[in-house]
């Protein structure tokens, strides 16, 4: 039994891996890093040896991020 399997489905963790911050956001583990390494989401929490990312931290990031600003084709019509 994992620590993930004793909490309950309404009480995610706050405290995520990096595979599993990369997944909550929805892209590659790679992808992530990179964007660990810009400053586009947090760093992690160091607990002890491990590295933790704060899910709030990361939903705080992902709102912070633009929005595709595309040209809407009934925008021309007149």
């Amino acid at each position: 039994m994992t620590n993930r399997n004793v909490l309950p489905m309404s009480c995610p963790p706050r405290g995520l891996s990096r595979v599993e911050g990369a997944a909550y956001i929805g892209i590659s583990v790679s992808k992530f890093d990179e964007m660990v390494a810009d400053g586009r989401m947090p760093p992690p929490r160091p607990i002890d040896r491990r590295k933790v990312w704060d899910r709030l931290e990361l939903d705080a990031a992902f709102t912070n991020l633009p929005h595709i600003e595309e040209d809407n084709p009934w925008d021309q019509v007149a």
